[in-house]
């Protein structure tokens, strides 16, 4: 059975037994309402239009740059570690204004961030946040849960998952949470189709994992672990025999590998291709978490599976907003997804 097929069948099973406890339940994006005939008017009007650019502009330089306190500078060069105390304030802000005494600040270029298009300080970027605030105020008001859910955020769910040639997508408050919550997602499915209170060995889900895949993936299998309903393997890096021996050795029946598509700290690319004739051979679910990739690689920015032209191989894709579109938040694009809540002794994400 194809690994597209395996999958569906799953989720199938998981939403019917859902359905059977009447558990589901469904979010329902909500349309704020504006307020900006209440607010003053700071120069953004709904016919001005947005600043664009075809080269680098000053504007860039500002997503890299920073300012430090001269006293934390010092402590940086001898090694020193900072409490924090130092408020880093930008050039020409007074910082009296915070109750600090008066001190010299140095401008550095920070390296080690993940702006990569320097949208965050791009004008038009900073308009249109500015516009939605004025119009709608701060903040959904709730988790997506009570009311938090709002036709914004179907939007942009709507945008990733074309994006990413994918059904559907769910939005996450981070990378981090949405990788967590993926692999927590996997155990509870092993635990809501279980014969038993407990999934016997071959109930399990084997998940395959690169052995320097992210954090929040590592930490999300050995929370889904303690589920009890999972079992983990590791892998090589990009050793594509040794998870090819480990797919062939393994006689559980669900398999899922999961791999960073492009590794930050190394700067290599999972070996795509390799990855794709080995879900064929051996009908595993292939997730790949495309937080450097998105936005970055392919023709239109749909990250390293458009690079490989592989996006249909792909099952599951998990990114971020926080690198190269510089702002906040994570997503779960899927082929086939399925989003509901099951209430037990705590609420459940079923993806």
């Amino acid at each position: 059975m194809e690994a597209n097929s395996l999958w569906e069948k799953w989720v199938e099973q998981a939403v019917s037994k859902l359905e059977s406890l009447k558990l589901l339940r469904s979010l329902r994006p909500l349309y704020l309402s504006s307020v900006r005939q209440e607010v003053a008017n700071v120069g953004i009007s709904n016919e001005e239009e947005y600043e664009l650019f075809d080269a680098v502009q000053p504007c860039d330089r500002s997503s890299i740059e920073v300012s430090i306190s001269e006293s934390t500078y010092r402590k940086w060069l001898l090694e020193v570690p900072s409490s924090g105390d130092e408020i880093v304030l930008r050039e020409g802000l007074a910082d009296d204004k915070f109750g600090t005494c008066q001190q010299q600040f140095k401008r550095l270029i920070l390296f080690s961030g993940n702006d990569y298009l320097g949208l965050s300080s791009h004008p038009a970027v900073r308009k249109a946040a500015a516009k939605a605030v004025q119009e709608y105020g701060m903040g959904p008001r709730g988790s997506a849960l009570i009311c938090g859910y709002t036709y914004h955020h179907r939007l942009l769910e709507s945008s990733l998952a074309s994006l990413k040639k994918k059904e559907d997508c769910l939005l996450c408050p981070t990378g981090f949470s949405a990788n967590m919550a993926f692999m927590v997602a996997l155990g509870n499915i092993a635990t809501l189709l279980a014969a038993g209170n407990k999934p016997s060995k071959d109930e399990k889900i084997a998940i395959f994992s690169d052995e320097l895949n992210h954090a929040s993936i590592i930490d999300g299998i050995r929370l889904a672990e303690r589920q009890r309903s999972v079992e983990f393997f590791v892998y090589k890096h990009c050793d594509m025999s040794h998870l090819n021996a480990l797919l062939s050795s393994c006689k559980m029946k669900k398999k899922v590998v999961v791999t960073d598509s492009l590794f930050s700290m190394d700067g290599d690319f999972a070996p795509m291709v390799e990855l794709v004739e080995l879900r064929k051979k051996h009908s595993f679910l292939l997730v790949i978490d495309d937080a450097h990739g998105t936005f970055v690689c392919g023709k239109s920015g749909g990250g390293v599976a458009e690079e490989f032209d592989c996006e249909r191989d792909v099952d599951i894709c998990i990114g971020t907003l926080s690198k190269a579109a510089g702002c906040q938040g994570g997503f779960i694009a899927c082929r086939f997804l399925h989003i509901s809540l099951a209430y037990t002794n705590s609420p459940k994400i079923l993806v």
